[in-house]
């Protein structure tokens, strides 16, 4: 019998799309299954019965997974290979021992992006996923609690499968979001110049990669390839209601363009390099305002919350980046 605290989620990085790969990592998230999402209907027809005759078709097959998970510094990057852009190999930090990952999201053409395998099940059955690639995924966070994700998968189809054994637990390093920092700028200004001080309380960052299976008249009943149709975000931002609050309000009624970094710091590199010196995990947005809700009472405490639509602007070139920095060179 199936036990949940059996259970597991494990992926590897395919070479050629769709070409299944023995998984070389357990992601290090809560339980997830695999939900085969084949298109099974019952065939209408008028044949002389006034019941359902066992007359069926199976036209589309697709696989789906969600997963919850905490941020940390050395796994992040395979949902943001798998969908913002594929860097599997970070560039050393000139001096240090840190290796920098930077993502960014595609503004005038798709990118390239990383599919996986995934095996995912418990001790009484492991089932597997081939072409995978993230449909979108969020990340939260509040004052006194680890950074929360949870991620969203597509592939091609999901079968019965074995899990590849045996694999190490991975170390990882978790994101904590006091350890955070907030900067907000004009688009003319430079991204994190201006840091806000004793007023960021949570934040929630909803990303759609804007990748979607394409159904073709080609041999088979997947989906034949995948196209990006155009990426979104939204970012919610939750405020002290002080001067920084007040001004957010003031940008929100004059449209104006921001640039927001979230900029968050773990473990002290075994080295530092001429621009880290502790394991890092960084949000570039840029975007405008599209509503300042009313103040509300949050224990006894006056709190804002923004919110904010990605937009690309041409004056500082930026839309949606993001940056990791670890201590492994390859992503692994």
């Amino acid at each position: 019998m199936g036990v949940i605290l059996l259970s597991k989620t494990q992926i590897g990085g395919e070479t050629t799309a769709g070409s299944a790969v023995a998984a070389d990592v357990i992601f290090r998230g809560e339980t997830a299954f695999l939900d085969d999402q084949r298109e099974m209907m019952m065939v209408d027809e008028n044949i002389g019965y006034i019941s359902k005759v066992d007359r069926s078709i199976t036209p589309k097959y697709l696989g789906y997974m969600t997963q919850p998970f905490t941020v940390n510094f050395e796994q992040i990057g395979h949902i943001l290979s798998a969908g913002v852009e594929s860097v599997v190999t970070g560039s050393a930090d000139t001096g240090g021992s840190g290796y920098i990952y930077t993502h960014n999201m595609p503004t005038t053409a798709a990118n390239t992006y990383k599919t996986y395998t995934i095996e995912g099940g418990d001790n009484e059955q492991a089932y597997e996923m081939e072409y995978s690639f993230v449909d979108s995924f969020t990340i939260s966070g509040a004052g006194g609690e680890a950074l929360k994700g949870t991620v969203n998968w597509n592939g091609r189809q999901v079968s019965k499968s074995t899990f590849t054994s045996p694999l190490s637990l991975q170390t990882v390093s978790d994101i904590v979001f006091s350890k955070g920092k907030l900067y907000i700028d004009g688009v003319s200004g430079t991204m994190g110049a201006t840091q806000i001080t004793n007023t960021w309380l949570s934040m929630n960052l909803d990303v759609k990669t804007g990748i979607q299976p394409v159904f073709t008249g080609d041999g088979q009943k997947y989906f034949s390839y995948t196209k990006c149709i155009g990426p979104e975000a939204t970012l919610d931002l939750t405020f002290e209601h002080n001067d920084n609050s007040v001004s957010m309000f003031d940008y929100w009624q004059a449209e104006t363009p921001l640039q927001v970094r979230m900029a968050f710091e773990g473990p002290a590199l075994t080295t530092a390099g001429a621009t880290y010196t502790y394991k890092s995990f960084i949000i570039d947005f840029v975007g405008k305002i599209v509503k300042v809700n009313a103040p509300t009472n949050q224990d006894g405490d006056t709190v804002v919350t923004i919110s904010m639509q990605a937009a690309y602007n041409s004056t500082c070139a930026k839309f949606l980046d993001f940056i990791v920095v670890n201590e492994n060179a390859t992503l692994t």
